[in-house]
């Protein structure tokens, strides 16, 4: 089995850390790490050591774990932010400008060339410590072409090991990331990340699209979040990834420990985990419908895409809704080692879908009504 080309930056203890409810203590991060460590992340990114003097003796403190990870972080593309980070032992550093105008003007005010001019010093000492080095475009998909080739060019040039496509304000379609990630992919002989925003809905498709196109890093974080309403989430890009390529996927990644990851990060923030989380939410493997019950009855594949113990979870028919049909009626009943005849299935059936009209009937309930006809 040839290994997915891919790999995962889980950037939940930096991006994640931009989340309105995250303010994670260091025994919270240390936690988180070594959680992420134990579910195969090839990364762990960490907020710029230069952001506060506990962010740096965090950064400090993580790289100290020893994780099978690397623990990498993300800073300002100036010298000063080099210097804080090389200081924690990390092993990457992601440098960023903003290239769009709307950000040039209202952030750093610089021109496409004086970025360039100005990346060059922060980058060169990052390559000279020996770590990996990433040079970011922010706001990528509101820049011009022109100019992002251009500084992606220049930073390929001075031998980063990857270029960053970062879609800050979730405005990019899969379409449009296909596309440009494709061109820059012609562009650079180097790797390229994918970091993607969720505020039209499109962060997985985007990641995946990135990935079509000859992207080999995704940033992702736990529960998708971070900045505003985050950013592409583990469980749903590793859902997508799976359906397309399980045994790799499942070689990779210890995907039973997802759902013990996102009740972390969810206790951590305070946050509920939404009942239609991708795989892990509380009605992810609920089946209700009769047609559906009976032909998850017959085949478990007909309307699962991911069998639920791929993730260690386990699946739930719902047979005691008004929507229940004979099928599913019956199912239980020989799992009671009780039989009926087509005329008697009908009409206990009926009688189900009566008394549900009411409200659903729990499993002891519908084994009640069972055996009253069996005794009647």
């Amino acid at each position: 089995m040839t290994p997915p080309t891919w790999k995962l930056i889980d950037t939940t203890l930096r991006e994640g850390e931009q989340f309105a409810k995250a303010s994670f203590r260091t025994e919270d991060k240390l936690e988180i790490a070594r959680a992420l460590d134990t579910f195969g992340v090839e990364y762990v990114e960490v907020t710029s050591p230069a952001a506060s003097p506990q962010s740096q003796r965090d950064a400090t403190l993580l790289v100290k774990l020893g994780l099978g990870a690397r623990v990498i972080t993300h800073s300002r593309c100036v010298l000063d932010d080099v210097k804080a980070a090389l200081d924690t032992g990390v092993r990457g550093i992601g440098l960023l400008f903003a290239t769009s105008r709307i950000l040039r003007e209202s952030s750093h005010g610089k021109s496409t060339q004086q970025i360039i001019d100005a990346m060059g010093p922060p980058i060169e000492l990052a390559l000279r410590a020996g770590v990996e080095v990433r040079f970011s475009a922010e706001d990528a998909f509101r820049s011009e072409v022109a100019d992002l080739l251009a500084v992606y060019r220049a930073a390929d040039a001075l031998g980063v090991h990857r270029v960053g496509i970062a879609d800050t304000v979730g405005i990019a379609t899969p379409r449009q990331v296909f596309v440009l990630v494709r061109e820059i992919r012609h562009a650079v002989r180097c790797d390229i990340g994918f970091h993607g925003h969720n505020d039209t809905g499109c962060a997985i498709a985007n990641a995946y699209e990135a990935i079509s196109a000859g992207a080999t890093h995704v940033d992702v974080s736990v529960l998708g979040i971070g900045e505003r309403v985050g950013i592409t989430p583990v469980g749903g890009f590793v859902a997508r990834m799976f359906s397309l390529e399980p045994q790799a996927v499942a070689e990779r990644y210890r995907l039973g420990q997802l759902r013990e990851l996102e009740r972390l990060v969810a206790r951590v923030t305070g946050v509920d985990i939404p009942f239609n989380n991708y795989v892990t939410g509380e009605t992810a493997y609920s089946h209700k419908a009769g047609m559906h019950l009976k032909a998850m009855m017959s085949n478990p594949g007909s309307y699962e895409i991911i069998p639920p113990e791929a993730f260690g979870l386990t699946r739930r028919l719902i047979i005691g809704s008004r929507l229940t049909g004979r099928h599913a009626i019956a199912y239980r009943a020989r799992e009671m080692g009780i039989t009926f005849g087509e005329s008697e299935l009908k009409a206990i059936t009926r009688r189900i879908k009566e008394l549900a009209d009411a409200g659903e009937l729990s499993e002891e309930q519908i084994d009640e009504v069972l055996r009253d006809w069996v005794t009647a």
